[in-house]
């Protein structure tokens, strides 16, 4: 066990995934030392990419971190909404250098930990795999003791769940508490973009949208956009206690993950028809959605215990907003644990304004998820759609989530002081 003297004002993160990685490099940016605690034995390898709005990219590039991962990603600006035709209905921004200062980046999520990672080792901060989190053993206002199923314990001053939707230090907060699946799953698949053979003139990424299967998103990935991902919500029925109607068996089952795609096209376009004629079943992925009971708190009662990003608030993709949420979740409270170094603020107040803060711009995010579902989901889907309700299409003004200043937000807070 690490005696509490080394310790003082150090912050243990469980999880080495983007937002733990990400607050590690944050909080040595201020001067605070942090170390990443991992349960796997190396740097995470999943596939699949993320998509960074400027919200995102802005933090990123705070930490030094743009430049190197620019050239790595697919860069746009818009996402288009179509009917079967082919006619424009809908766009939705998704960046833009002259509007937001970023356009849009769509990267392979190892990609970005590989640069995360290496950017924390030119740093010295210690991420240590093979530690997986079991238990809170003592919080106090001094500090925490935590264990791992190994048996050996730790302390620190203030011990950080970056673990993700299923996080384990949320058990301490709240235990028993189980994540809610809301009905629908992603399947999605990674194809060449050439098998598509896409009409003269047509922009990635896109949705088309049909008013009775849905819709079919295509988006680009590989810095040159060789391929893409293809991919449709499925509705699947929840079991008795709550999880998907599905066991880890069929999650494995990429066989009939390409049979969902492959099926129910024929109004689709040919392009489309196209991207689903030859799929490569390794290259294929179910994500059931899942989303957290709005929490009450985001720290246990001596402020000493947090939880961030997904383990706090899981977000729905509709938006593309989940990572991009972990990321400003990490960057704030990175900047208000760097004033506590001096004792110029009391941290229980600033963990308070911290989760305010974030709170109110994450309801704001799964408000604007709402729209865009309707807009993706077939028109007599009740469960997303609502009774009665119709799909509207008034232009999103992204203003205020692509462009937050928290820098001076924390300043702002602390003039008010």
């Amino acid at each position: 066990m690490s005696s509490p003297s080394s310790s003082d004002k150090s912050v243990a993160i469980v999880g080495a995934g983007l937002a733990g990685l990400t607050l590690a490099l944050a909080l040595h940016q201020q001067n605070v030392p942090a170390v990443v605690y991992e349960s796997r034995a190396a740097p995470l390898n999943i596939g699949g990419a993320v998509m960074l709005s400027p919200n995102a990219l802005r933090i990123l590039d705070d930490l030094g971190l743009y430049d190197l991962i620019k050239p790595k990603g697919y860069h746009f600006d818009l996402l288009e909404y179509r009917d079967l035709d082919g006619r424009l209905v809908d766009t939705y921004e998704f960046g833009g250098n002259a509007k937001y200062g970023y356009p849009g980046l769509r990267i392979y999520r190892h990609v970005l930990i590989d640069a995360l990672v290496a950017a924390l080792a030119r740093a010295g901060v210690s991420v240590r795999y093979g530690r997986k989190f079991s238990h809170v053993v003592r919080d106090t206002p001094q500090g925490v003791a935590f264990a791992f199923v190994d048996g050996t314990t730790e302390e620190t001053s203030l011990l950080v769940g970056a673990d993700g939707i299923h996080s384990t230090v949320r058990g301490h907060l709240y235990p028993g508490l189980q994540t809610t699946f809301i009905g629908m799953a992603g399947i999605t698949a990674a194809v060449p973009t050439a098998q598509l053979e896409l009409p003269p003139g047509y922009h990635l990424p896109v949705t088309i949208m049909s008013r009775e299967k849905g819709a079919f998103v295509i988006a680009p990935q590989e810095p040159d956009g060789s391929e893409v991902l293809i991919g449709k919500q499925m509705r699947v029925a929840a079991g008795t206690d709550g999880r998907p109607g599905w066991d880890r068996d069929f999650v494995n089952d990429k066989e009939s993950a390409v049979a969902f795609l492959q099926g129910g096209n024929d109004a689709f376009p040919a392009f489309v028809k196209n991207a689903v004629s030859k799929i490569d079943a390794r290259k294929v992925n179910k994500w059931p959605f899942f989303v957290v009971p709005r929490l009450e708190r985001w720290t246990s009662e001596t402020r000493k215990v947090i939880i961030v990003g997904d383990a706090a608030h899981a977000i729905p993709p509709s938006a593309g907003q989940g990572i991009n949420q972990a990321f400003e979740d990490v960057y704030m409270l990175a900047l208000l644990l760097g004033q506590r170094r001096g004792a110029v603020v009391d941290m229980p107040e600033a963990l308070t304004f911290w989760q305010d803060y974030r709170q109110e711009r994450v309801n704001r995010v799964v408000e604007l998820n709402k729209l865009i579902d309707q807009r993706r989901m077939p028109a007599d889907d009740v469960a997303v759609m609502g009774q009665g309700a119709e799909t509207r299409h008034e232009e999103f003004d992204l203003d205020w989530l692509y462009r937050p200043d928290f820098k001076a937000e924390v300043e702002k807070w602390l003039s008010k002081r």
